[in-house]
């Protein structure tokens, strides 16, 4: 695995937006505090032109997106890039990247989530380059930062930490009841309590192996792509043993239990040895089927521990997560640990 430098004081920080923009006012304003904060850490902060453009969806064309990420790539000064925001066109980029010139460049820290994945999964199964799975950077307008965003900058520092799961989280809000908000210098408001579930059976988990995951909604995308290293990833790495950590956005348990059945029958659970998800937001319950009802359905013939609530994805808090490293897991009594190797 070919881990990046360690982040360190006085390291520049890079920002682009190989998705949305940020262009309203108080997201702009989240920004510049988030930004703020990170000199105040002691890094260096820079942004690329189009992080707070936006225009159906997009903050610039494809093509200029990718011109962008490779302009942090290139600069030697950029150590760490946390990227705008998620969204849902980063794909669009990904035809303009020559990954065999990204293969002889060196690599560098990436971090965000959500439509994020569809560059972070790419950097772990094709360049098998460890990417960050955690917020990205308007959540470090936050005062003070909550530990998941000072862990992400611990690991990316150089540090083997042990991430404990939180006690309470955000409550889901349905899609439809959202509403706009100035979230400026706020805190996650955290209601409702967190529970791990072992929906497998066990008592105790504890399982150590290399990660890869992201959001499903996102990975589904590659099956059967160009993009599709998955199989070549988990034969290179079967020797330490696969876990796939997984988290949905949006979709009904229906599709949710058609992707991971799909995945099943493409072999990309061969090797592995624990499947963790995270607390899904926008789930539809399709035929009074629940979340865990599905996954268990789906997945119930591989006889390997799943793990379902973790502090993994959209639902706040969530663990920094380093996808394509070696992390070991434990969930027991509804808490779980993550702790991190660079190996």
């Amino acid at each position: 695995m070919n881990y990046p430098e360690f982040l360190k004081k006085g390291d520049t920080i890079g920002i682009c937006a190989p998705s949305g923009g940020i262009v309203k006012p108080e997201k702009i304003e989240e920004l510049n505090l988030a930004k703020k904060q990170l000199e105040e850490l002691g890094y260096k902060v820079i942004q690329t032109e189009s992080v707070c453009k936006e225009y159906k969806g997009r903050s610039t064309s494809g093509e200029q997106r990718a011109k962008e990420f490779m302009q942090l790539l290139k600069n030697d000064d950029v150590k760490l890039i946390i990227f705008a925001t998620g969204g849902d066109f980063l794909i669009e980029m990904l035809d303009y990247l020559d990954f065999n010139e990204l293969k002889n460049m060196k690599p560098k820290w990436l971090q965000g989530f959500s439509d994020i994945t569809s560059i972070n999964f790419l950097f772990n199964t094709i360049l098998e380059i460890p990417t960050m799975y955690c917020q990205t950077i308007k959540n470090y307008a936050m005062r003070p930062l909550y530990r998941n965003l000072t862990d992400a900058l611990k690991i990316e520092s150089g540090e083997e930490i042990v991430q404990h799961s939180f006690e309470k989280h955000e409550k889901v809000i349905p899609f439809s009841e959202q509403a706009e908000e100035n979230t400026t210098n706020k805190t996650y408001d955290l209601t409702e309590k967190v529970e791990w579930k072992n929906i497998t059976g066990e008592n105790k988990i504890e399982i150590k192996g290399r990660t890869i995951g992201g959001c499903l909604d996102c990975i589904k995308t590659f099956f059967g792509t160009k993009y599709d290293y998955i199989n070549d990833y988990i034969e290179k790495y079967k020797k330490d043993g696969i876990i796939w950590f997984l988290e949905c956005f949006e979709m009904s348990t229906p599709e949710l239990f058609r992707i991971l059945w799909q995945m099943k029958n493409a072999d990309y659970f061969k090797y592995c040895r624990e499947i963790i998800f995270g607390r899904p937001l926008f789930v539809r319950e399709d035929y009074e089927i629940s979340f865990d009802e599905a996954v268990k359905e789906a997945l119930k013939d591989l006889e390997i521990p799943i793990i379902t609530g973790a502090d993994i994805g959209h639902v706040a808090p969530q663990m920094a997560i380093l996808s394509g490293a070696v992390l070991e897991i434990t969930s027991e009594k509804g808490k779980g640990t993550v702790k991190t190797y660079f190996k």
